[in-house]
């Protein structure tokens, strides 16, 4: 049946008020009186109501409506509907009683303020006010049904939340009725803030009319405190009342955060935090002083959960006189400067003094001065650590734990052996004892910090068991000396993305792939090497290094050289199975490119030594280009993950209205080339997908690392919009500040229950999706499923845990703590025994890793601020062509790097070239030597420290006196 024009007009109305109707509709009692809707339909719209909320039924609704065919009269049983429901506003819109533009700007303005005051609302007497908003036709019977259900159900604010929800969908006359029925209900506080007059009491009812109602505008630019003590809840736009950020004449969601909330409101003083109820439950402990973790899911509050204790532990503190000093720890640097901008700051720099310290920090003042003039700091733990070490050893300016009186540990989980939490909870750990045996007796005890773990996975370790997941949380909890370990379910706030395991085909026909593995098998056959393991795999990787270790050690360059090469080779098959061909064959170009230029130096002056085997390599990969070329233009031959990956992301923009999503992979080297890919595909262009990468940024990899600036900029891009698919490596998995996404997707990142845990929870949007991408030899959909059983695991330990009779777990928390204490100090005696036998620096000596040729002994190498080891002989520089680094610069206060050093016989990389304090530095990289000590030789040497040789300070003073002196003998000459 065609529509008539009739009907084409009532459909032009509904579309052009839809954002006005989302926001006046009460769905539920609506859809009883329409009769026009079958109750299939009606069923799908409730249970959206149920799980999704008002505003999202609301769209389902409408588009019922709207659908055609149409039945006769339709429209008039929509509006009756409408009216018969309680919604007369928007029955209004839909009968064209329009409000005037002044009343609809007026009432918009009252609805955005009862947004902002929200937090300070919900703690109204809910049951009171219900019942007189019911009694002045506020609300409606089925309402008044609905907020006490939620009160039975949730609790008081949760019902004034429901409440609030409601009476904002009222005429405009709704918000001067709210006003005197909070003063009524002697509301005074919450009357005057939301712009009562005081005055109002001595006046008639008539003369507190809206027109005397200051605006929004005028309300937020009153100078009482009194007047205007506005508290902001996290993510407010998880409830209907706050589902859109704007005014209702948009149907856009908000992207406001607290901060934008408290620079709206221009609190003159202080912005209160209001938790929700499940945030107060966990912080609770906390609160009392007791040392506790909260484990919440990614995006559910927990960082401001911790600014709301920071800020009652610093009121308590100076309410009694005590002085009060808070460290925020955090694991990586990006982190520092999000906690300080996004959190911290914006809720306590009217009370407290906030400071934020990092390794990219360029200090001016030492760290421990900042704690001294700061009340809340928040820095990367290994500067605290450093300073803690300062003191221990005597040294000036550094710092105790008596210093501080609380620590909050970010992504605690990671206080475990080894790492950097560890060390300084096990300082703690042994102050803590020292203290049970000097109370013991009767001396002065050393004030330890509470101490505060935030986390939204303790995961489970190498536990394959019940009884070992449950042993692996309780060292956790033993390692922060946490009496409780707090979690709670998030009811409403929940948010559980649909979740997809998407496996591929192996390729019928893999020409690329198969010339690369031919000249891999002609390199074998050259240095006589037979794996006994398939190409591509893991375990090819590891039989290659285990090779390469070996030939380095027997000084057997010609396998050596061979080695280097069949790794990269293995790397350009990976990146075949995971992206293009094309970015395949680009990365072996360049590595080929790197190789070669290695036997050049920089001014041509020098020509570096080419064996045999170099150019028998070099040789095989030019006779082969050719056809890798051919082969990379054909798409037929691409891997099955890219195309199904392409499905995905098609999928994901064409299904949604505003599409935000990300994309993780395993290395730099995918994540670059995978968001250049979607650069270039038109079919992305067309559906307006806008790509941007975000990588780590550590010197770890050939790759270009991205500065925290570069991560910081691409991230704003992502909150503002112009950037809406971010493909990241594992650096935004866990920690950073990342707006909601409605899709996640790992693709052939095969990682713990931990990450995966931490990825899930970066799609925060309703009617999110998580899904997972299978790429060959990655084994990631079977390593998904182990997560998920190791996820439930996890909760189920937790659970166990959390039942425990308080005194049980104290006893278990205390015997591994002794445990801990006990084992370090065993790992302590040892060392100090290996320090005794450290062998004599000149019994030490380098030797080049690839030529072999001796370089120098340790006699010759010094120690720059106990981290650097550099070598400024004058024999040494004989040794040495520099080359310019593109992939790390790096400039620090007394410090820059911006270029290698390499053996001049073979064109090995040996480290960079450091300038300290003006002087010219060569620093080596321990890893790109054989060390010889006596008549052993060691292959694998990663870092300095698993060097047990101590060698001497780098004297500056007498190094600039000298290069001085050499430079006045020039001179005179």
């Amino acid at each position: 049946m065609a529509s008539s024009e009739s009907d084409k007009v009532q459909e032009r109305l509904i579309e052009d008020f839809t954002p006005r109707l989302r926001e006046y509709i009460r769905v539920e009692p609506v859809l009883r009186y329409i009769d026009f809707i079958d109750n299939e339909q009606k069923e799908l719209i409730m249970q959206k109501a149920r799980t999704e909320g008002n505003l999202r039924a609301a769209d389902l609704l409408i588009s019922a409506v709207v659908k055609e065919p149409h039945p006769p009269g339709w429209f008039t049983v929509f509006v009756a509907a409408l009216n018969q429901a309680g919604c007369k506003h928007a029955a209004d819109y839909m009968q064209l009683n329009l409000p005037s533009p002044e009343v609809e700007a007026e009432n918009d303005s009252r609805v955005r303020l009862v947004q902002l005051l929200s937090p300070s609302l919900v703690d109204m007497k809910t049951d009171q006010v219900c019942a007189h908003c019911v009694s002045e036709g506020l609300l409606t019977a089925d309402d008044d049904e609905n907020i006490r259900a939620e009160i039975a159900t949730n609790g008081l604010r949760s019902g004034a939340s429901e409440l609030l929800r409601r009476i904002v969908r009222g005429q405009p006359s709704w918000y001067s009725t709210f006003l005197k029925i909070l003063r009524e209900t002697e509301h005074k506080h919450l009357y005057e803030l939301t712009g009562g007059s005081s005055d109002c009491e001595e006046q008639d009812e008539k003369q507190c009319s809206m027109k005397d109602e200051p605006m929004a505008d005028e309300a937020e630019s009153r100078n009482s405190p009194e007047l205007m003590d506005i508290c902001v809840n996290e993510e407010l736009q998880d409830a209907d009342l706050y589902a859109s950020g704007e005014l209702p004449n948009s149907s856009e969601p908000s992207q406001l955060d607290g901060s934008d909330l408290v620079a709206e409101a221009k609190s003159p003083e202080k912005a209160d935090i209001v938790l929700r109820d499940y945030q107060m439950d966990v912080a609770r402990p906390a609160l009392e002083g007791k040392n506790i973790i909260i484990c919440l899911p990614t995006g559910s509050g927990k960082t401001r959960v911790a600014v709301y204790i920071t800020k009652k532990h610093l009121d308590g503190r100076r309410a009694e006189g005590k002085p009060g000093k808070v460290v925020v720890l955090v694991n990586k640097i990006p982190l520092v400067e999000q906690h300080y901008s996004s959190e911290f700051l914006p809720f306590l720099k009217h009370t407290y003094k906030v400071e934020r310290v990092s390794g990219d920090s360029q200090l001016k003042i030492s760290f421990a001065e900042i704690v001294a003039k700061n009340d809340i700091i928040i820095c990367t733990a290994q500067i605290l650590e450093n300073y803690l070490e300062r003191s221990n050893t005597g040294e000036d300016e550094g710092i105790n734990l008596s210093d501080l009186t609380l620590i909050v540990i970010d992504e605690c989980h990671h206080t475990q052996k080894g790492e950097v939490y560890n060390h300084i909870m096990m300082r703690y750990l042994k102050q803590k004892y020292k203290n049970i045996k000097l109370k013991k007796e009767q001396k002065k005890t050393v004030p330890l910090p509470q101490i505060l773990g935030l986390t939204a996975s303790p995961g489970v370790g190498k536990a394959t068991k019940m009884k070992q997941a449950e042993e692996h949380i309780l060292h956790i909890c033993a390692n922060l000396d946490a009496s409780k370990i707090m979690t709670k379910s998030l009811g409403e706030f929940k948010k559980e993305p649909r979740k997809t395991i998407v496996n591929v085909e192996d390729r019928k026909e893999d020409p690329f792939g198969d010339v690369i593995k031919k000249i891999m098998l002609a390199i074998h056959a050259h240095a006589g090497l037979s794996p006994t393991c398939d190409l591509g795999s893991q375990n090819y990787e590891q039989w290659v290094g285990q090779n390469e270790r070996k030939a380095a050690k027997d000084e057997d360059q010609k396998v050596r050289v061979c080695t280097v090469h069949l790794l990269l080779y293995n790397e350009g098959l990976n990146l075949s199975n995971t992206i293009r061909m094309s970015d395949a064959l680009s990365f072996l170009k360049k590595e080929q490119e790197e190789e070669i230029k290695k036997k050049a130096t920089p001014d041509g002056e020098h020509k570096i030594q080419i064996t045999d085997t170099e150019r028998f390599l070099f040789n095989l990969f030019k006779e082969n280009k050719a056809e890798l070329e051919r082969l990379a233009k054909i798409p037929e031959f691409e891997n099955d993950s890219l195309s199904k990956l392409r499905t995905t992301i098609l999928h994901e923009f064409s299904s949604r209205d505003k599409a935000r999503g990300i994309i993780f992979t395993r290395t730099r080297r995918s994540a670059i080339a995978l968001s250049q890919w979607i650069q270039e595909n038109p079919k992305f262009e067309d559906i307006e997908v806008k790509p941007a990468y975000v990588i780590g940024g550590g010197d770890q990899s050939n790759v270009k690392p991205m500065t925290a600036a570069e991560q910081k900029d691409v991230l704003k891009k992502f909150h503002s919009g112009d950037v809406n698919l971010l493909v990241a490596t594992t650096v935004a998995e866990e920690g950073l500040d990342i707006p909601a996404c409605n899709f996640v997707i790992r693709y052939g990142l095969s990682t713990n229950e931990i990450a995966m845990i931490q990825a899930q929870g970066r799609g925060r949007a309703e009617d999110s999706s998580y899904t997972v991408v299978d790429v060959k030899n990655s084994g990631v959909a079977e390593k998904e499923c182990v997560n998920e059983y190791r996820e439930n695991m996890m909760n189920k330990a937790i659970a166990k845990i959390k039942v425990l009779n308080q005194a049980e777990y104290d006893k278990r928390i205390t015997d591994l703590q002794l445990q801990a204490i006990v084992e370090k100090k065993v790992r302590t005696e040892r060392q100090k025994q290996k320090v005794i036998k450290k062998a004599n620096p000149s019994d030490v000596k380098f030797s080049c890793r690839h030529c072999s040729k001796h370089v120098c002994t340790g006699d010759d190498i010094q120690i720059i601020e106990s981290m650097h080891r550099v070598n400024v002989t004058s024999q040494f520089c004989e040794l040495f062509i520099q080359r310019e680094n593109p992939t790390f610069q790096e400039r620090l206060l007394d410090y820059e790097t911006n270029s290698f050093i390499a053996c001049k016989q073979c064109g090995q990389t040996w480290g960079s070239m450091m300038v300290y304090r003006g002087i010219d530095c060569p620093c080596l990289d321990v890893k790109n030597f054989v060390v010889r000590i006596g008549e052993e030789k060691i292959s694998k040497c990663n870092k300095w420290s698993e060097l047990p040789v101590r060698f001497s300070t780098f004297d500056y003073t007498e190094h600039a006196s000298q290069m001085a002196q050499s430079s006045d003998e020039e001179e005179m000459e």
